[in-house]
């Protein structure tokens, strides 16, 4: 009896307000505190700050440097130093590394130009019946026939040429995401401590501002439609790699180990399991990688890409506000038709895999 007698006389000492945050809060713990007596501390403890930077300034006579501790120290800023080491850097690889930069536009150019010549080619009343058909196959009839409108539309506009160069920038890129895209986002899937290396680098490619990607593709590789497709490439590869990525990791655990169970081999098992299940997904992957590549074309337009984006870049430099809206109506039309179509794509595998 007199040990409980102890005990509890002893909880009643450790568990009563022995300080000014045990007054406020339980235990003495701040995050314990009402919300109304966070907001006042809060309050007071800039007023206080405030006051007291403002003290220190005061102090200062007029006219008179304030010194390190108020300002930061003009020896200390190291950016011209950094600007110039990457400038250097740059210079070294594009004298030294011209042969492989070359190699890479002469790759981007063999699948750019012939695409690019055939789009041209082909009739513009069969580029508007064609797409109306896929559109109405793929989303529905109601779709095919606004295709068909937006297509019109633009062809009275005069800018189905533009749309024809703006498909080929568009589409090479995404062609050459893919390419590089999905392998990527397979080992990313397969091994967990590249996933933890590849994500801070598309999480920076992801957040670096567009039209940063236009000057070393610039530096690189020079004015045209190469340095174009290639900053549409850095810039929109990351959803394919992370949506492959998720993909497969979501595949479910059991259908997996009774493919092993069955037998199945790696490349089997990645082939003919988790790449099929995972597809919805990576289309979906796909689908925002088109969306990122159309959205550069008018930044592209300004290193000489061409398209679309040039006539926007015209209504800006002339003051002609009719033209830019003109040419950016027909870019909102045309990544209409390509996210509805895409994602029409990207059900009807989803669609099939339910049924399966």
């Amino acid at each position: 009896m007199q040990k409980e007698i102890t005990e509890d006389s002893s909880s009643d000492v450790q568990n009563g307000p022995r300080n000014f945050w045990g007054v406020l809060g339980k235990d003495g713990k701040l995050s314990d505190l009402p919300l109304a007596v966070k907001a006042v501390i809060g309050v007071l403890f800039i007023a206080l700050l405030v006051l007291g930077i403002s003290a220190v300034y005061g102090t200062v006579p007029a006219g008179e440097d304030p010194g390190a501790f108020l300002d930061y120290p003009s020896e200390w800023d190291f950016r011209w130093e950094v600007i110039k080491a990457i400038d250097g850097v740059v210079d070294w690889v594009v004298i030294h590394w011209e042969t492989f930069f070359i190699g890479i536009r002469t790759v981007v150019l063999g699948i750019l130009i012939p695409f690019r010549n055939f789009l041209l080619w082909l009739p513009w009343w069969l580029v508007i019946i064609g797409t109306g058909l896929v559109s109405w196959r793929v989303t529905g009839l109601k779709f095919g026939i606004i295709s068909v409108i937006f297509l019109s539309l633009m062809s009275l506009m005069g800018l189905i040429d533009f749309l024809m160069l703006t498909l080929a920038i568009t589409l090479t890129s995404t062609l050459l995401c893919v390419v590089i895209g999905l392998p990527v986002g397979i080992a990313a899937a397969k091994s967990n401590r590249f996933d933890s290396i590849l994500r801070p680098i598309l999480d920076g490619m992801q957040t670096m501002p567009s039209f940063v990607y236009l000057i070393p593709a610039l530096m690189l590789f020079g004015l045209g439609m190469t340095p174009a497709v290639m900053a549409t490439l850095i810039y929109a590869i990351p959803p394919i790699v992370r949506l492959t990525n998720l993909g497969i990791r979501q595949v479910d655990a059991s259908v997996v180990e009774a493919a092993r169970a069955f037998g199945a081999t790696s490349w089997q098992l990645l082939f003919k399991v988790q790449i099929p299940l995972a597809l919805p997904t990576v289309l979906a992957g796909l689908n925002q990688t088109v969306m990122m590549a159309l959205a550069m074309v008018v930044l592209a337009s300004m290193i000489g890409a061409g398209g679309l984006g040039v006539e926007v870049l015209n209504g800006l430099a002339r003051v002609e506000p009719g033209r830019g809206i003109v040419a950016g109506t027909a870019i909102v039309f045309t990544a209409i038709i390509l996210d509805r179509v895409s994602q029409g794509l990207a059900k009807g595998r989803q669609t099939q895999r339910v049924i399966a």
